[in-house]
């Protein structure tokens, strides 16, 4: 009995690993046929086609991101964006306020009982995003037509079917991160994006016959686009390493050192949440403007001119896309890592790194080489989110492929394949000691 539970815990069976890939693709299974799920009392046949004839990317980016649910005016519209900006509040919070900081210290319950705040947050945020989408689908043009009966008992049944559905999606998020493979936000996200690629597919497999797109440019599209992946895929796998020293004893005026280390530094440690605070900043107001244009406003030389400005390819949101990039990289890059705490924890451990001293210089060292992996991560983030808009405007690309949604698709492949890598080497240590225990008794 003794060597039974001991062998248990040296690793996962693969059994175990087969039955978290099968609940993995059960649980996407049920999020894709959530989103033909629609909310009561809308019209969705012409609902596409009328979202299709608006020009803002904004909704675009959200349709993707919800695997098509805004299009079908599914109950999954608002998707787990609420959660993303809940969880991006709470995190800034925790170096905010000192007794959230010391929360996030205690470890697992301090995690959990975060993790619960986090939740709570996003009831709200999904409870005032689904009020303000319910009040403002009667005014989009052409909208008022396909609701069925414009009362009470719609907004109603829209407000709770909207956060109904956000909330349902994070239990299964939550069920796939603890049963499944990957984090389940993230293969939700992922799943939603990846839905649209057939589609992408086939409109440019049409184009092409129908010789809308020439074969040469298709192959330059698919060169740009194997050559973006491979470039991300480069920055996200890439590190600084510095060396560390470990010090056990020292005799007269000569440190004898243990053994050596790396601490490593990610060059995109601040992962997607650049891009996306940058799209929603720059695009959201022209998807309110765009929502609000009547006769009235088309009078507004203010209003136009930032509608006609802000949209994907102009020089205007160009610059300030890149500008908002480069601050909130270096905005979270600072908040997510602290060169103060890292030099502290090398102190105490008896680490340090050769020719610096403790303390305050090792961090002011630890935060010049900072600084410059912020630069080129934010200078690597502005290239892939500006290359595919190009792509879009001016090589005729017949489908939305954005910099943001490519990040998180790979960033979610590198972590699901390490997690499963890590799981199959964990089978392969378990057989392995099960045959050395076996070698022993006998």
């Amino acid at each position: 009995m003794y060597k039974k539970k001991k062998n248990k815990n040296l690793g996962i069976s693969l059994f175990e690993i087969k039955k978290r890939i099968l609940f993995l693709i059960f649980s996407l299974l049920i999020f894709r046929l959530g989103t033909f799920i629609s909310v009561p009392g809308i019209n969705t046949t012409d609902l596409s086609q009328l979202l299709k004839n608006k020009e803002s990317t904004f909704i675009e980016m959200l349709n993707m991101f919800s695997g098509g649910s805004l299009s079908r005016a599914s109950i999954f519209s608002l998707g787990i964006m609420p959660y993303i900006s809940s969880s991006i509040i709470v995190q800034l919070l925790t170096f905010i306020y000192p007794s959230w900081k010391e929360l996030k210290k205690e470890g697992e319950s301090g995690r959990i009982q975060i993790n619960k705040y986090t939740k709570y947050l996003t009831l709200f945020l999904s409870i005032i995003q689904a009020i303000g989408v319910a009040l403002s689908l009667p005014n989009i043009p052409g909208m008022r037509q396909l609701i069925f009966n414009l009362d009470f008992y719609f907004y109603i049944t829209t407000i709770i079917s909207l956060v109904t559905g956000t909330i349902f999606l994070i239990w299964i998020g939550d069920l796939i991160t603890e049963y499944g493979l990957g984090n389940g936000i993230s293969m939700i996200i992922f799943s939603g994006i990846v839905a649209h690629l057939p589609i992408a597919i086939a409109h440019t497999l049409e184009d092409l016959k129908f010789h809308n797109l020439s074969f040469i440019m298709l192959m330059l599209i698919v060169f740009l686009i194997f050559f973006i992946i491979f470039f991300v895929v480069f920055i996200e796998k890439s590190q600084r390493k510095i060396t560390i020293y470990y010090s056990n004893r020292q005799q007269k005026n000569t440190l004898y050192c243990s053994n050596t280390a790396h601490l490593p530094l990610k060059i995109n440690m601040s992962g997607v949440i650049p891009a996306i605070f940058s799209s929603s900043f720059i695009l959201f107001p022209v998807t309110i403007i765009s929502w609000l244009k009547n006769n009235e406003l088309n009078n507004n030389i203010f209003l136009n001119f930032i509608y006609d400005n802000l949209q994907p390819g102009r020089l205007i949101y160009i610059c300030l896309y890149t500008i908002s990039i480069i601050f909130f990289c270096f905005f979270y890059t600072n908040l997510a890592f602290n060169s103060r705490e890292t030099s502290d924890n090398l102190k105490k451990s008896g680490a340090f790194i050769q020719g610096i001293r403790p303390g305050e210089n090792t961090s002011n060292y630890i935060k010049k080489i900072m600084f410059k992996l912020t630069l080129i991560n934010s200078i690597y983030i502005v290239l892939i989110c500006l290359i595919p808009d190009f792509m879009k405007f001016f090589m005729k690309v017949p489908f939305y492929f954005g910099g943001t949604s490519l990040l998180i698709v790979v960033v979610v492949i590198i972590d699901f394949l390490t997690q499963l890598q890590t799981l199959f080497m964990s089978n392969q240590y378990k057989s392995s000691f099960k045959r050395a225990n076996l070698n022993l008794h006998k």
